[in-house]
Order: C-alpha cells, then structure tokens, then sequence
C-alpha cells in the first residue's frame, strides 16, 4: 500500500461532512473531478469503499465511518505538529527526568514539582528515586536530566545550584534519658550508640556526621543509606541518629527530636545537571528554581 498524503485525507473528510463532492470542492477551491480522482486513489490504497455513491447523498460505508475518526485525528497531529515542535525546541513541552534523594522528598520535592506544574504545564516530569552517587552516573549516562542530589560531585562536568539547605537534628528513642525539649550540646553524646551512614552511597552524610562527632566518643553501628530506615531503627531501640530537620515531616511513632547545640554546618541539596545537556525543557525546569518560593 501506497503511503497516504495529507491532501488525500483531507479531502476525504470534507466529503464525508459535506455529504457531496461538488460541496466538498468547492469548500476546497479545486473542481470536482480531481477531488473524486482523489477519493478513488484513497479507497485503492487501503483497500476498501469509504463512500456508498448509490445514493443520491454521498453516504459513508461502515469502513468509511472508522476510517473517519481516525482521518480527523490525522490531520489534527499534522495541525498541532508545527506548533507543538516550536513549545518543544523553546522548552515549553517536553520531557524532565529527575532523579531525587529519600530525604529530599520530605521538604522540596512537591513544592518543586507543583512550581514546575504551575509554570510549565507542558512539560512532563519523570522522577527516580536513587541515593546521589547513583544519580551522577545516570547524569552522566544520559538517564536523568536532572538530579536533587548530595555533593561531592564533578563541578566541571556538572552544573548546580543550592536549592534547600536545613540543620542537623537528633533522633531520640521514646523513653531514652536523653529525650528533652532543649538543645543539646555534642558533647552529651558522649558514650551513646549512633546510627551511623554508610560512607559509600550516603557519602555526603557519613563525612557530615563523622565531622561533628569526631571528638566525641561514640559507639557507631548499622551502616544505613535512607533517613526512613535510621527512624524506623531509632523507634526499635537500636541506636541514636542524626537527620535532617525534615525527617520531622514523617512523624515517626516511638521517635522524638532535639536540636542540636552549635552545629553550624548546615544539610545542603544542589539541583545537579549536565553541562552540555541539551534539553531545553531542562533548561526552563533550571529558571524556575530562581523563582521558586520559599518553603
């Protein structure tokens, strides 16, 4: 079968709403013989009556009807087609893949995606779940266009900008002598047993945490990756932890909080992004974090 054109197509839906080929002509500022000449070569190529010409009218086949729904859906695709690779080159439609950390879906991620919602509501979001070491190397490799990510990372392979930044905050067991409403000074946690970051995926977490409790005498245990996973140990007993102050959001049973005394050193998340990357919805996604507003 021959490959359909537009004009074909289009000319056959004017005849089948004009119920007439010298209508259907005229509406199309061509004569009626090669309008028909048109129709005939259509009906040859897909094999099959798309018009009963017994009646008087000019009536649609059963074939034809079908053929008709999808002839308009046709020629809609070709009318938006233009306009819709124009939003798409200036950014406006498209799509955004974002890789995100756990714990940044506790306080940024849905102010982000409704920010981007309200000012891009072309452009598609597809969001990954992975700790940040991941995210680079699907930046890397193409997968992500974006990353919520921790550093350290590549900054002459990698753009960025900070785009939320918290404290430090214990995690407490229910009942534990050190549950209080104060501050609490680093000092006291002295002799304790902490939920420790595994040094390699949670990287940035691990270097945070030993720096403020280096001189502190400490029992370090269970090497975790996911703030929800220390809450969910520190609810069991099983040791204290130091989260970001968003880990309140989860409300966890059987776990309080205490700020920390003079830990200056905040939690920072950086939207990360390929240098050369070429998505210019990716680049409109990027203006919006300057307008974002404040949590």
């Amino acid at each position: 079968m021959s490959m359909l054109s537009l004009e074909q197509v289009r000319g056959f839906v004017t005849v089948a709403e004009e119920g007439n080929f010298r209508r259907a002509a005229e509406r199309l500022r061509i004569t009626q013989p090669p309008l028909s000449r048109q129709i005939q070569k259509l009906e040859r190529d897909i094999g099959v009556e798309l018009f009963d010409r017994t009646q008087r009218q000019v009536q649609l086949t059963p074939a034809g009807e079908v053929f008709l729904t999808e002839a308009r859906r046709l020629l809609a695709l070709a009318t938006a087609a233009p306009g819709t690779a124009r939003l798409v080159a200036a950014g406006g439609a498209g799509t955004v893949r974002i890789g995100f950390t756990a714990a940044s879906g506790f306080g940024f991620l849905g102010r982000f995606l409704n920010h981007i919602e309200a000012g891009l509501d072309r452009v598609e979001v597809v969001l990954r779940e992975m700790v940040s070491s991941d995210q680079f190397e699907n930046l890397r490799s193409g997968s992500l266009d974006l990353a919520l990510a921790r550093p350290p990372f590549d900054r002459t392979e990698f753009d960025s900008r900070i785009v939320h930044s918290e404290g430090l905050i214990l995690a407490v067991p229910e009942g534990h002598e050190l549950v209080g409403e104060g501050p609490l000074a680093i000092e006291e946690l002295g002799g304790e047993t902490l939920l420790v970051y595994a040094p390699g995926p949670a990287r940035y977490f691990a270097d945070l945490v030993s720096g403020i409790l280096a001189a502190v005498p400490y029992t370090a245990t269970h090497e975790l990756t996911q703030v929800h996973t220390m809450l969910a140990l520190v609810a069991a007993g099983r040791g204290l932890a130091l989260v970001p102050e968003t880990a309140t959001h989860l409300h966890p049973d059987g776990v309080r909080f205490r700020p920390l005394d003079g830990v200056e050193d905040p939690v920072v998340l950086h939207a990360v992004w390929r240098r050369d990357c070429a998505n210019p919805a990716l680049h409109r996604v990027i203006e919006l974090l300057d307008a974002l507003p404040p949590a």
